[in-house]
């Protein structure tokens, strides 16, 4: 499948990020992917994200569209042509546009699903919380703009956890079909992070003890993005249990700089 590149504005973006036992993230990701570990621990989360004017790069962004989206995402690695890469592997992608349900796969990369978005920021508190139409997904983060990250976090500093989550570029989603997922990077022109103090954090994917059981997942820390121009390539498609990626060229690559996926 080729997507066309997508241009817009990332309006504000939460990623949530959770310590997990990399032996029960081995358990979940399909082939050729593995957990990336950082100090000892592998890294998982959702990505709460409103986009603005969104539309392929060809359009005027005031034809984009705009939705609040969410992505659970893991950091993966996998080799290819004797390499090692790096980016996440995304699950699950939910979105309150009925536009990028129906575009998901063909316009958006891998399945989207629709879900209600109750969204409520005051000054420098944010309070996010979504639940899907089929009930699969609930999510909820509730924080304030902080100073620096906490003091259990697996990151040493800000700047550390920055480089680790601009460095997931690449993403690559579940499709409709079995085994099949598709890639997406995601470039910045500014790529800038502010930690997030949570109060109060819900999820029901990292809740699932059938996937993970007690004292495999503690969250970690929650960093904040705002304002941020970007535009996504299409990366191909992966098949489950080959090392191949169709990679589809752009001579405009060049100017932009990585920044995240999903």
């Amino acid at each position: 499948m080729r997507i066309p590149v997508i241009r817009g504005v990332i309006d504000r973006r939460i990623l949530v990020n959770y310590r997990v036992d990399p032996d029960v993230l081995a358990r979940i990701l399909p082939a050729p992917f593995r957990p990336k570990v950082v100090n000892g621990t592998g890294m998982a989360g959702a990505c709460l994200i409103r986009l603005k004017g969104i539309r392929p790069r060809f359009l005027l962004s005031f034809l984009g569209i705009s939705s609040e989206n969410a992505a659970h995402r893991i950091a993966v690695e996998w080799d290819q042509d004797g390499q090692t890469n790096g980016g996440v592997f995304i699950p699950r992608r939910d979105t309150s546009s009925w536009l990028n349900t129906l575009l998901g796969g063909r316009l958006f990369p891998g399945v989207h699903h629709h879900a209600a978005f109750q969204v409520h920021e005051e000054d420098d508190r944010y309070r996010v919380e979504l639940d899907s139409n089929d009930r699969q997904t609930h999510l909820l983060v509730e924080g304030n703009i902080a100073q620096e990250l906490p003091r259990t976090s697996v990151f040493g500093s800000l700047q550390e956890a920055s480089d680790f989550f601009e460095g997931g570029s690449l993403g690559y989603s579940v499709t409709a079909k079995p085994g099949r997922y598709d890639g997406l990077e995601l470039h910045s022109f500014n790529w800038h992070v502010q930690p997030l103090a949570v109060r109060k954090v819900e999820s029901s994917y990292f809740e699932d003890r059938a996937l993970f059981p007690p004292g495999s997942v503690k969250f970690d820390c929650a960093l904040l993005m705002r304002g941020i121009e970007h535009a996504w390539h299409s990366r191909g498609t992966m098949c489950a249990g080959r090392n191949q990626v169709a990679v589809a060229s752009d001579p405009s690559r060049p100017e932009l700089s990585t920044a995240g996926s999903g």
